[in-house]
This record gives structure tokens, C-alpha cells and sequence, in this order.
């Protein structure tokens, strides 16, 4: 369709012109002038079309920290290059119109025809329907940074050439038409799909938004693999590995299974070199794969805590020592058994032992684990173990700190309660979490767990000042539909994953815009107010994700292995967390009393049983929080103005709701501006700025992340799989870092995953008071080994806020 090259190159007052319309008194006319004046210097004769473009939107974006504004108005002029490049001129409004229906029709022909697109799009659907059911103006919800990240990876385009073949509500029609394909009336689902998904109310998980519709529709985002201890599993295990990662999907790989180093290999004769020979062969397949030509490989590979390779595990993330000995490019994750936790608390002994010898304790939990574990622990004394080592339960803790303070790793993931919690405690184990720790389904020789994600907005659910229920509801049910399809509609990488999908059928419902809502409602999310949110808005979502499960199995069918689930013998999430309790023998202090009609689900699932063995997981919401313009998942802001880097470049944002609340006070100027910059956009130690916004607008760094910690602990009660919740933290003392992850333990979190840490300059400068919750009895020495190193992540360099790794999910 591009005809750039024989048409007139655009005036740059016409571009600024059609990009302000609206915006008059963010842009007047006198400024206007100054604007066009500027960015004309900076071009030379001849410049290209995309020259010139370029210069306006980088003139308008450099606007964006005085002037949110600025930012929609960039946005508006990148739509009409990406158009101009589409189309091959400039149109009016009515040709603009007529076009953009005519070339989704044309382009979704020739995608079939390049063979990208399912041919079915042709066959089962009327596309001139669908074209003129097209909102077109919904183009206008997309801020600069959301048409740049569409633009840049998930528009389709050519194989040959890179040629763009799709406009934004094409975009968003094509995911709908792929995930309505086999259903009995796709037309009509294809046209509700549409309208949750453009008006920003669901959005799917990236992987199902790159193929949906396509001919490869690899649209599951996570996969949990375990690996035996056997050399050929091994190897076969790399290649699923690549299999696995070519189509985007992010792995979580659990290696507790393999023999520590030292063990005798009887076929041999010989001793084991142990699990991280084995991890840096990982580490080198994530890092060769570039998943879909669109972003690297990632993995996360988990060990097991009573592993004797374990404190070898715990540095390989570290930039000291034998490099071979390293995973520079692949993540780490600890799983931790309740037994290890208590005997910390205790400041009890620890033993290692090698998988070979105590084969039952990978897929034994709870009491049961304790007990076996201690019978190992008698036969070692005995020695009747070749191998076995005792260590200080609270050294091993302190290490796993300082190294997860110095390398962002070993992520700290829970055993216990991901499976004591599971629905799927009949049908096997939980091994591990996947990728960015928000999964947690089984895995077996057999089974590759398979994930399939998306996440309701909550900040396109406020309304009137308060959460529109009915709304939600709505938007809840459809996008519990468009996920179990998924399952069916999949490109499976592997026989092992197609076979579990197809089994279990797990889906992970998540929800964005968390802070994004509380802000519009006026809500700090510091408060005690922004807990019993998190805690009602997580039923209410549980409720109808759950319903809506129950009701799919009424008319397709429960999932194969729902005979023997909790589900099946009466138990919700909620219910489970007595349970851990019991497992536990104390209490886990979060408040779970039922507020909604529960007994309607109750007898539902009874009667229809349950479409899913698994419905719910909050993923990180990296990339799709982007194109939303919200904030990433149940996470706060991370600053009031700050630039955000991802795989598409670097963006300017800006906090809106603090800028309209600021002009609505007549305080909103170049001064303060500056102040916010100098502050690395907070706002607390500026006088100008009334308390009640520096209340309500704080961001990550300046909210006591155990207060985090019981936001999450309240969500994760209504909730079957977990949540990947961030750990921020605004301080060096190591105390401190200990009481927030054994907090969380005590909470029952199933999984934590990157801890973010500050520079040193911006500690210095963070206004949070770290002693306001007070300290916790339990304190370790963490601190010492915290400063003792001298080695800690700074600037976020090695933990970043949009980790491009965190795009597997999300």
C-alpha cells in the first residue's frame, strides 16, 4: 500500500496543526509559532517525509514533563505519519474514513494471501461487517508511548520487506477474530471481543496479541517444565527449551531433580559435576533465541533450598568468579519449603542433601515433607547418606538477602503454599513458578504447564467516583471466554505442553491499573483504605472469574482432570488458605471474611463443575500496561515523572492525575516542574504541594513495601494461582530486607519476584520513613552481609522498572 516515495514530503505546520486539533489551549497559537519556528531549524532542504515527522514528534515529545498534554498531541502526530505510510498520502477526515475500512479488508487478504493470516479470517467472517463496525476514533485512546510499542513490535507486518499491514482497530479486530475463529457464531463474538479490547477494558497477554489470527497462533504465555536426572532428558529438555522460547513464550524450568555435584553416576562409575554445568548450557540456549524475531529469550531456572548445589545456585548471578559458573542472561528463583522458613525463625540447623538420596521430597509438601525430611535428616546422622551437609538456617537465609540485594537474585518463591493452595493438588505437584513467578501449576517428565494470561483494566472500570461493578462483571465474563479459547486455538511448541493445556485448561485472569484507579477515586495507596480495596475489588473479580468458569463448563464441559480437583470436592481459594494454616500450625493474620454471595458460586461449581483448573494470576503487565496507559498490574507508580526505557526506546511520564489536581490549585508551573525533576519525581519535600496530594501521590520507593506486602496477602486469598508482586525497596539495612520477605512467608505469599532497589544518590534523597510500620521481632543480620559485599544494584541497573524480560507474561 505505500506510495511514500511519490508524494508531496508534509509541511511541518500541517503536521502541527492536525496533531494540536483539540488541544488549542495546550498549544495557542502564538506558541505554535515558536514550535514550527524550532523544529524547521532543525531540518535541512530535502528532508524525508519520516524526517520531518521524526522532528515534530521529537519537538512535541520533549514537551511532555511541562505539559502532559503534549503527550496526546505527539501521539497525534505519529498517527498521521504511521497513516501516511499505510494509506501513501495525506487524506481528509471522510477519505481518512472510507480508507482505513477498505484496507483492513484489503490487508487482512493479503495477509492470507502472504500466508501470515489463518485463511479462515476470510471464510468464517464478513469483513466488510466487521470494517464498518470499526470505532475509529478509538485510535485517539492510544497515548505516544502506546502507538510507538504497537508500532514498533506488535502491528503485523510483511516477512519480506517489513511492510506495516495494520492500522490500530485492526489491530485490535484481527486479535478478535483469531480468538472468535472457532466459535459457533465468530461474527458476533468477533464483534464483542473487539469492543472489550479497544475500548482497553481486557487486553490479552503479548504472545496472543502477536498471533492471534495468524497461521502460527502460539498464544499461551508462560511454560513450566521439569527436568529429570537423566542425560537424555536432560538435552531433550534444551531443545524444548528453545521450542518453547522461539514462539514467546517465557519458561520456568525446575532442575531440583538433578544430583548434586559429588554424587556417584553408577552407569560410570564416576562423580556428578552437579546442576550449574548444566544451568550455563540454559543460560546459552535462553540467550540464543531471539522469540519471534520481536524479544530475547528468557527463562528462570528453580532449586530447591535443601539442594546441595543450592549455595553454588545462590552466585550465579553474581559478576565475580568463574564466569563458567555464571547465568548472565537467564534469571534464578529459590524454592522454599515452610520447614527452612520456621527453622530461620528459630535459628535451627539446615541439611543439603543430594536429590539422588531423598527422592520423595520434590514432590511431597507440608506435613508430609516435614516429616520425610526429618527421617532424611535421621538417616544422614546415621550415615546411611553419601552425601549431606548442615548448615545454619539463618546464614543460608542471609545469603539468599544480600545476594538477591547485590544481583536482584535468586528470586524468593514459596513451595508450601503453592501447593497446599492448588486446585490441582490430585493430579500431581508443583515443581516451580514460571517466569515472572505468577504461576503455579504441576509439572512432571510428561506435562510442560502451559499458561494462558490477560488482565481486566480497573482504571477503564471507574466511574462516578467509584468501581462500576456491573461493568467489571460484563468485561470479567468475556474475557474469561476469550482466554478458554485460547487453550483450543493454540500452536503448541510441544507434545508435552499441548497434552497438559489440553488436560487442566488453566487461564490466568489479572488485573492493570490498580494505583491508576486509586488515584482517580482519591485513595492513597499507603492507607489502610487502599487494603480493604485491594482485598474487595480481588473477591469481586475472583467471584465472577470463577462463575464464569463454572458456566463455560456448563455448556463445553468441565476440564478432563476436574474429578478429585478442590474444585470438585467444594473447596475455593479462600477456603484453602485455613488450610495453610492448619499445614502451618499458626495463623495467617489476613482479613478473608466473604462479602459477596458466594453460595451462588458454590452451587454452581457443584452442579457444572469448572471449565478451568485454574483462573486466576496477576502477571506483571509490563508491555500491555503501555499500550493501556495505566499502571503496570497491582503495582504503585514508580515516580510522578521519570523515563521509562524499554525495547521500543525511552518515554517521558508524566503523572496526570497529579498535574490536574496541581492546576486545579493554580500551582502547576515551570518551578515546580523542576523541583519534581530534581526530586526523581516525588513530591514529598516540595512545600508548594498541599499534603493531602503528597498522601496520595507517592510512588513506589515511598511506600513501606511491607504495607505492599498486605495488599498483595489480601489479594492472593481470592486468588488459585499467585501474583507477581515487586519487591521496592528504598533502603540498604538489611533488617529491614529481611522483615519484608519473611513478612511476606508469614502473609502466606505463594512467590515475590524482582526486588528493585535505588541508587545511592536517590537514597539519600527518599523521604520514606522505613521505621513507620515499625520493626518486626524476627530480625536477622542481613545488613552486615548487605554492606560487608559492597556490591549492590544502584540505578536500577540490573532490576529495571520495565525489565524487558518481564514481557514473556505480559
Amino acid at each position: 500500500m505505500s506510495q511514500q516515495s511519490t508524494v508531496q514530503t508534509p509541511d511541518v505546520e500541517s503536521i502541527v496543526d492536525r496533531a494540536r486539533a483539540g488541544y488549542e489551549g495546550v498549544l495557542p497559537e502564538e506558541d505554535r509559532d515558536d514550535l514550527v519556528t524550532e523544529i524547521r531549524r532543525t531540518l535541512y532542504d530535502g528532508a524525508s517525509a519520516d524526517e520531518v515527522y521524526q522532528a515534530v514528534i521529537q519537538a512535541l515529545t520533549a514537551r511532555i514533563e511541562r505539559e502532559p498534554a503534549f503527550d496526546r498531541i505527539a501521539a497525534a502526530a505519529f498517527r498521521q505519519r504511521y497513516y501516511r505510510e499505510i494509506f501513501g498520502d495525506e487524506l481528509t477526515e471522510y477519505e481518512l474514513d472510507r480508507t482505513y475500512r477498505e484496507t483492513f479488508v484489503e490487508n487482512v487478504e493479503r495477509g492470507v494471501n502472504l500466508d501470515l493470516l489463518d485463511e479462515r479470517l476470510l471464510e468464517r467472517f464478513d469483513l466488510d461487517e466487521l470494517a464498518s463496525f470499526l470505532e475509529l476514533e478509538r485510535d485517539e485512546e492510544f497515548g505516544y508511548m502506546a502507538m510507538d510499542t504497537l508500532y514498533q513490535r506488535y502491528f503485523l507486518k510483511t516477512e519480506e520487506g517489513g511492510e506495516h499491514l495494520e492500522l490500530p482497530q485492526a489491530f485490535w479486530m484481527r486479535v478478535a477474530m483469531g480468538l472468535a475463529i472457532e466459535e459457533d457464531d465468530p461474527q458476533r463474538r468477533a464483534k464483542e471481543f473487539y469492543d472489550v479490547l479497544s475500548r482497553l477494558e481486557f487486553t490479552p497477554s503479548t504472545p496472543t496479541l502477536f498471533h492471534s489470527g495468524t497461521t502460527h497462533p502460539q498464544l499461551s504465555s508462560c511454560y513450566l517444565t521439569t527436568v529429570q536426572d537423566d542425560l537424555e532428558h536432560i538435552f531433550d529438555s534444551y531443545k524444548h527449551h528453545a521450542q518453547l522460547s522461539k514462539w514467546s513464550g517465557g519458561l520456568g524450568n525446575d532442575w531440583t531433580n538433578l544430583r548434586s555435584a559429588g554424587a556417584l553416576i553408577e552407569s560410570t562409575g564416576v562423580e556428578s559435576t552437579g546442576v550449574v554445568p548444566f544451568l550455563r548450557i540454559s543460560n546459552d540456549v535462553t540467550a540464543a533465541i531471539n522469540r519471534s524475531g520481536k524479544r530475547r529469550g528468557a527463562a528462570c531456572a528453580y532449586l530447591a533450598c535443601w539442594h546441595l548445589d543450592f549455595p553454588a545456585f545462590v552466585d550465579l548471578k553474581r559478576n565475580t568468579g568463574d564466569e563458567r559458573r555464571r547465568t548472565p542472561d537467564m534469571n534464578t528463583a529459590a524454592w522454599i519449603p515452610d520447614l527452612f522458613m520456621k527453622r530461620v525463625e528459630r535459628g535451627e540447623k539446615w541439611t543439603l542433601f543430594s536429590p539422588d538420596e531423598v527422592p520423595e521430597l520434590h514432590d511431597l509438601c507440608g506435613s508430609a515433607f516435614e516429616e520425610r525430611y526429618r527421617e532424611y535428616e535421621q538417616r544422614a546422622e546415621n550415615g546411611e547418606l553419601r552425601q549431606y551437609e548442615r548448615v545454619d538456617a539463618e546464614d543460608l537465609w542471609r545469603t539468599m538477602l544480600t545476594r538477591l540485594f547485590e544481583t536482584g537474585h535468586p528470586w524468593l518463591t514459596f513451595k508450601d503454599p503453592c501447593n497446599v493452595r492448588s486446585p490441582q493438588d490430585h493430579a500431581g505437584t508443583v515443581h516451580s513458578s514460571n517466569l515472572c513467578t505468577e504461576i503455579t501449576l504441576n509439572t512432571s517428565e510428561d506435562e510442560h504447564a502451559v499458561c494462558n494470561l490477560g488482565s481486566v483494566n480497573y482504571a477503564t472500570h471507574v466511574a462516578d467516583g467509584e468501581l462500576d461493578r456491573d461493568h467489571l462483571a460484563e468485561t470479567i465474563e468475556t474475557a474469561m471466554r476469550m482466554l478458554d479459547n485460547v487453550v483450543d486455538l493454540c500452536f503448541y511448541p510441544t507434545e508435552e505442553a499441548e497434552r497438559s493445556n489440553q488436560r487442566h485448561r488453566p487461564v490466568g485472569l489479572g488485573t492493570m491499573g490498580f494505583h491508576d484507579a486509586l488515584m482517580e477515586l482519591g485513595v492513597p495507596m499507603d492507607s489502610e483504605r487502599a487494603v480493604e480495596v485491594a482485598n474487595r475489588w480481588q473477591e469481586f473479580v475472583s467471584y465472577h472469574a470463577i462463575l464464569n468458569s463454572s458456566k463455560l463448563a456448563a455448556k463445553r464441559g468441565s476440564y478432563p482432570s476436574y474429578e478429585g480437583s478442590k474444585w470438585d470436592r467444594g473447596l475455593l481459594p479462600q477456603d484453602t488458605v485455613d488450610r495453610l494454616e492448619d499445614e502451618r500450625g499458626r495463623e495467617i493474620p489476613t482479613e478473608r471474611e466473604e462479602r459477596l454471595e458466594w453460595y451462588v458460586v458454590r452451587e454452581h461449581v457443584a452442579e457444572h463443575g469448572m471449565r478451568n483448573s485454574n483462573t486466576m494470576a496477576i502477571a506483571p503487565t509490563a508491555t500491555v500496561s503501555t499500550i493501556n496507559g495505566t499502571t503496570p498490574s497491582i503495582e504503585p507508580m514508580y515516580s510522578n515523572l521519570y523515563v521509562k526505557s524499554n525495547m521500543s526506546g525511552d518515554f517521558t511520564v508524566v503523572n496526570d492525575h497529579l498535574v490536574e489536581d496541581l492546576k486545579e490549585r493554580g500551582r502547576w508551573d515551570e518551578e515546580i516542574v523542576d523541583r519534581i525533576k530534581y526530586h526523581d519525581g516525588s513530591i514529598q519535600e516540595i512545600d508548594a504541594v498541599p499534603d493531602e496530594l503528597k498522601a496520595l501521590y507517592r510512588g513506589a520507593f515511598e511506600i513501606d513495601p511491607r504495607h505492599q506486602i498486605r495488599l498483595t496477602a489480601h489479594r492472593q486469598t481470592w486468588i488459585d494461582q499467585s501474583i507477581s508482586h515487586n519487591v521496592f525497596f528504598p533502603s540498604t539495612d538489611g533488617s529491614l530486607l529481611t522483615d519484608v520477605y519473611e513478612l511476606a512467608w508469614e502473609l502466606g505469599l505463594k512467590t515475590t519476584y524482582y526486588l528493585r532497589t535505588l541508587g545511592a544518590s536517590q537514597i539519600e534523597k527518599s523521604t520514606l520513613d522505613m521505621d513507620e510500620y515499625g520493626k518486626s521481632q524476627h530480625r536477622g543480620d542481613a545488613g552486615d552481609d548487605l554492606e560487608s559485599d559492597g556490591g549492590r544494584s544502584t540505578d536500577d541497573d540490573l532490576c529495571r522498572v520495565d525489565d524487558p524480560t518481564c514481557e514473556a507474561c505480559q
